[in-house]
Parts: C-alpha cells; structure tokens; sequence
C-alpha cells in the first residue's frame, strides 16, 4: 500500500532538522510514499525547505497563510516569485479565508487570496485552500480566479451542498483524521457522495490525529487510519481504496513520477 500525504506541517511536528528527517522516514515505513510540506509563513518556508532539501520525496508548497494577514512581510509576493525557481515546489498555499479567530483582517485576507490566485495562474500551479467560516467568499472569489491547474480544499470541513457547488470548479477535498471522529456525518455524507477521484488525505500534522491516537500528537505515519477510513465510507477495500487516493494526489499535484 502506498500513500500521499497531501498536507503536513513538518516544521510544527518537531524543530529539530533531523527530528523531521526521522519523521518523513517513519512516515515511509507506514506506506506513505510523498509528502507535501506546508508552512504557514514564508520565514518558516525557507527554514523547512533547506531542512528537507535532501527528502526527495517531499514536495513543498509556498505562500502565506490568511492566519498571518495580521503580519504581512513587506514585498512577500516578491520572495514568493523567488522560491518558485526552487525544486519541488508543486502548489501555492495555503492560502484562502479564515473568519474564525482572524476576522477583523477579513480585507486583507481577500488581498491576499487574491494575489495568491493571481501568483498560481501565472505559474500554472494549483492552490491549496485554507477556508475557515468563509465558505461562500471562497467559492465567490473562485469562481473568477482559480487556476487552471485547479485547486485542493485542504482538511475538508464543509457539506456535501458546498461540495456540489464547489465541484462546478476543478476542485479536489482533502479529508484529515477528523473523518475517524464519531459526530461527522456531513463529512461522512461528502466522502460517501463524491466521485472517487476528487478524493484526496493529509495528516494536517501536528494536527487533526486520527481517533485511534488521541492526546498523541499528529505524526504522518498515521495517515493509514484516515485511508483506511474513507475505504470504508465509500465501501471500498483499503489497498484499492489508497492506490485511487494515490494516484488523485499525483493528478491534484501535476506530478509525474519518473
């Protein structure tokens, strides 16, 4: 069985380099084949990245996240130009909306989702979405500026009606551990309702840990259980069940393997 972790936050699992080196190869030996690295400033990205330079499994994806609207480097869409010439690089993001704890900065999130959109459309890459309470912006501002390349509604929250309208756009749902809660049927009715290959999974480590590890905190090597999971919502065996979420990931990503 392999898998594809499509979002994990290494620099918050441990800050050691080597510490998140052992984390990437732990992660391998419980099937997961790549990873996509994420960050939430660019400061972090370029720490992260120089850390990870010789996991060559780890792709990186490079923006600001609308949880930092209230500090906004100055010229960051500059550095951000500058870190795409870098290898690996497969996505922008996170970015998107977040009107939970950060809605009094609701103005400067659409500016930079916005730029953010306008960035990935000029590099042809896909976006990773962060949507917190702002599900109707998003789709608003979607519907006008995604990429061509798409985009990847990263630790799906909403729906199965967002969904449907979300799916007008060539758009991927990624589930994390939440989808092994008690509680969710509006999750469980989305997984169960989507075509199988706009399914993706991520660990969103450290956080959203599987049921089965609750206290611990999110590793990648759990995603297993998330796969495992979804396998049985959609009543698909695990092994078939993860080589579609595999391959929906290389297809989200535009990566070709060699």
């Amino acid at each position: 069985m392999r898998l594809f972790d499509t979002h994990c936050h290494i620099g918050l699992i441990h800050e050691d380099q080597l510490e998140q080196l052992l984390a990437i190869q732990y992660a391998k030996r419980a099937g997961v084949e790549h990873i996509i690295s994420i960050c939430n400033s660019l400061t972090d990205f370029e720490v992260i990245y120089n850390n990870l330079k010789s996991a060559k499994k780890v792709y990186h994806a490079v923006g600001v996240s609308p949880t930092e609207s209230g500090n906004i480097l100055t010229n960051w869409d500059v550095k951000i130009q500058q870190f795409l010439k870098l290898d690996r690089i497969v996505a922008i993001g996170e970015t998107g909306l977040d009107y939970g704890k950060y809605k009094q900065f609701k103005d400067q999130q659409v500016q930079l989702f916005l730029k953010h959109l306008e960035i990935a459309r000029r590099a042809h890459l896909p976006v990773i979405v962060h949507n917190r309470e702002a599900g109707n912006d998003i789709l608003d501002i979607l519907k006008n500026n995604i990429p061509d390349e798409g985009a990847i509604f990263h630790c799906y929250s909403e729906d199965w009606n967002f969904a449907m309208r979300a799916m007008e756009m060539p758009v991927y749902f990624s589930f994390a551990g939440n989808i092994t809660y008690k509680n969710i049927r509006n999750l469980i009715e989305t997984v169960r309702n989507l075509p199988e290959n706009r399914i993706l999974i991520e660990s969103e480590a450290p956080f959203m840990v599987p049921a089965k590890y609750t206290k611990r905190r999110n590793k990648p090597e759990y995603l297993p259980e998330t796969a495992q999971a979804i396998a049985n919502i959609k009543g698909i065996p695990l092994e078939e069940m993860a080589e579609i979420l595999y391959q929906n990931s290389l297809n989200a990503f535009h990566i070709t393997e060699a």
